[in-house]
C-alpha cells in the first residue's frame, strides 16, 4: 500500500492512468476480460456494417484525440488534465468504431509513452475510453432526442453532458477498483480524485463541444448520428442503433 499522502494533488497519482502494481490480480484480470469481451464485439461489428470510407475517419479521429491528450490544462493545486475523448469518439463514429479508437489510443499511449501501467491496461482502457464511448454515446442520444433531435442546443446540452460524466465516472471508477485492491480506502480514493476531476470534466465538456460543434455546423453528415434532413439526405454505411 502507498502512502495517502501520495494521493493529494499534484502527484501523478490523482491521475487516472493507473500504474502497475497498484491493482490486485482479480481487479486486473476482471478488467481485462471486459475490456477484451467489448473490443472483440466492436470489432465484429465495425467489419459487418461500416465500409472502407469509414477508416479514414476513425485514423483522424485517433490522432485528433491522441494529439489532444497531449495538451494539458492546469488544475488548482498542482495538477492538471487532458481530454480522455471517448464522447467526441463515440458522437462522430458511434459506439462501436468509437470503442476501438479508444482502444488504439490507450494502447499506442500505455505501451510506447508509458501512461498508465502495462499490466494495468485493461483497467485504463475501460475506465477512460470505453465506458465514455460506449455507454457515453448512448446517454447523449437519449438526451438529444428527449430535448430535440435536430436542433444545435439539444446537441450542445447532450455533449457537454456526457463529456463531463465521462471523466467523473471514469474517476469513480479508478477509485473503486483501487478500493478493492485494497490500495487505498474507498472514501479517501474517491475524494481525492472527484474532488479534481470534476473540474478536469469541464475542460473536457468545453474541448468536446466545440469540436463536435465545428463539426455540426461544416460537415454533420460526419456526425454517426447527422441532424434531419442531413440524415435523410445521405446514404449511411452504419448501422443505426
Amino acid at each position: 500500500m502507498f502512502p495517502l499522502s501520495q494521493l493529494c494533488p499534484g502527484t501523478f497519482y490523482l491521475a487516472m492512468h493507473i500504474p502497475d502494481g497498484f491493482l490486485s490480480l482479480p481487479v486486473s484480470l476482471f478488467t481485462w476480460i471486459a475490456t477484451l469481451v467489448l473490443i472483440t464485439i466492436a470489432l465484429k461489428r465495425v467489419q459487418a456494417h461500416y465500409q472502407e470510407r469509414a477508416v479514414p475517419l476513425m485514423g483522424v479521429c485517433a490522432a485528433f484525440i491522441f494529439a489532444a491528450q497531449m495538451i494539458n490544462f492546469p488544475i488548482p493545486g498542482g495538477t492538471s488534465g487532458h481530454l480522455l475523448g471517448g464522447t467526441l469518439a463515440g458522437v462522430l463514429l458511434g459506439p462501436w468504431a468509437g470503442s476501438l479508437v479508444m482502444a488504439v489510443v490507450f494502447i499506442v499511449q500505455g505501451t510506447f509513452f508509458q501512461d498508465g501501467g502495462l499490466t494495468v491496461l485493461g483497467a485504463n482502457i475501460f475506465n477512460m475510453g470505453l465506458i465514455g464511448t460506449f455507454g457515453g454515446y448512448y446517454l447523449y442520444k437519449a438526451i438529444r432526442l428527449t430535448i430535440g433531435r435536430n436542433s444545435e442546443r439539444a446537441m450542445l446540452i447532450s455533449v457537454a453532458v456526457v463529456a463531463w460524466l465521462s471523466v467523473v465516472v471514469a474517476a469513480f471508477l479508478a477509485s473503486l477498483e483501487l478500493a478493492l485492491s485494497g490500495t487505498v480506502p474507498l472514501m479517501v480514493a474517491i475524494v481525492s480524485m472527484l474532488s479534481w476531476h470534476v473540474l478536469i470534466g469541464v475542460g473536457e465538456a468545453i474541448i468536446t463541444v466545440i469540436a463536435v460543434n465545428y463539426v455540426w455546423r461544416s460537415r454533420p453528415d460526419l456526425l454517426y448520428d447527422p441532424p434531419r434532413p442531413q440524415a435523410e439526405s445521405i446514404l449511411t454505411d452504419r448501422e443505426k442503433v
